[in-house]
């Protein structure tokens, strides 16, 4: 066994490597072609396998794609519109079909977060990558609001009943609006007169 000095050997290879560019150190060159003279008993040597082995992690995308973060950004926007699009579902969603679409809508709008999600991090872009989280986030809270009281595990309300279907639901009720004791206003400044209960 040698009597190295292992700290300054590897100080030497901090500064080599600090010396060099991330470009340089993930590029890969091809295999260079044996020389001319380079024969092994009359034949020319096979290049070696190695160089291929490591430049295919690096042709498959690797961990950080190159490209167009322009395509990645209007995927996180379109995620986003979608999620704040589910603030305005058109159509009560109680039972029925409605409820179906909605449910669906907020299984789509998961997913799109998700496809979001990974090219924002294959890109390294950390806001949009937290606006996609967020959009996972939302569909996957949206969703459980109405399938958790439907399946048992959260408390059922008029709302938010305990059955997929309509049948036999009762029609949503409204709550009664009475008037003031002491008379109520009209909006051209004349005061109604009271009403007295029965």
């Amino acid at each position: 066994m040698s009597d190295r000095n292992w700290e300054a050997e590897l100080a030497k290879i901090d500064k080599q490597l600090a010396s060099i560019s991330d470009e340089q150190l993930m590029a890969t060159s091809a295999p260079a072609a044996p020389a001319a003279g380079a024969k092994a008993g009359g034949r020319v040597a096979a290049p070696s396998a190695a160089p291929k082995a490591i430049a295919a992690p690096a042709a498959s995308g690797g961990a950080l794609a190159s490209g167009r973060p322009w395509v990645t950004w209007v995927k996180v926007l379109l995620a986003v519109g979608a999620a704040a699009g589910l603030m305005w579902w058109p159509w009560p969603a109680r039972c029925g079909v409605p409820l179906w679409g909605f449910t669906a809508a907020t299984g789509g709008v998961a997913a799109l977060g998700i496809w979001s999600a990974i090219g924002t991090w294959r890109h390294r872009l950390g806001w949009a990558h937290l606006a996609s989280l967020g959009v996972i986030a939302w569909g996957a809270a949206l969703g459980a609001r109405e399938v958790l009281p439907r399946v048992g595990y959260a408390i059922a309300s008029e709302q938010r009943p305990a059955q997929w279907s309509c049948e036999g639901l009762p029609p949503v009720s409204t709550p009664a609006v009475t008037p003031p004791a002491g008379g109520a206003a009209v909006p051209d400044g004349t005061t109604l007169p009271p009403t007295t209960p029965p």
